[in-house]
């Protein structure tokens, strides 16, 4: 049953990121809470969670999940159905992610790991966002326009928290199978 369910996890995160790229981005950070959610009821054979995600991490990032989503149904139509530079923020936000995992090389402290790649994630986000906004595509929301903040709020947000809950798991993972100098 273990292995379903994270299977499901992992195809939901899939979904998720996939959910970004369409008109339907709302759904894409439901989809990570659900995701983190299926991975949180997995447990080994001796009945402890494969990963130790509690109700407290839970009950946090359904708030967070809650709030982007109601963020996202907020903004004008024309911002929340436009899909241009979705590959620029999800791969820069991906990339933070990555960086941010790499917190484990300095220093075993679970608190610091999961706030090094929340804080990776997030420049990641806005420095994706701020390599579109210097393409031609993107001229219409570079710094200058007026539009540069409402974007990165109504494409970044969605975005960051999406990726963070699936960074979430990778460091409770890397933290317990050991992955840090001794």
């Amino acid at each position: 049953m273990a292995l379903t369910l994270i299977i499901f996890s992992s195809l939901l995160w899939l979904l998720s990121l996939a959910l970004l790229f369409t008109r339907r981005q709302l759904l894409a950070p439901a989809a990570s809470f659900i995701a983190l959610t299926l991975l949180s009821m997995a447990r080994t054979s001796t009945g402890y969670p494969v990963v130790p995600i509690n109700s407290t991490i839970l009950i946090g990032w359904l708030c967070m999940t809650v709030v982007v989503m109601l963020t996202v149904v907020l903004q004008p139509e024309a911002i929340r159905t436009q899909t241009k530079g979705m590959g620029y923020i999800t791969g820069g936000a991906v990339a933070g992610m990555a960086v941010g995992l790499l917190g484990f090389t300095f220093s075993a402290n679970l608190p610091l790991l999961y706030g090094v790649m929340i804080i990776a994630t997030i420049a990641g986000t806005f420095f994706g966002f701020l390599l579109f906004s210097r393409t031609p595509d993107g001229r219409v929301v570079n710094l200058r326009s007026g539009n540069f903040f409402r974007y990165l709020l109504a494409k970044g947000f969605p975005t960051a928290i999406t990726v963070m809950q699936a960074g979430v798991a990778l460091v409770l993972v890397l933290a317990i199978n050991n992955i840090y100098p001794r």
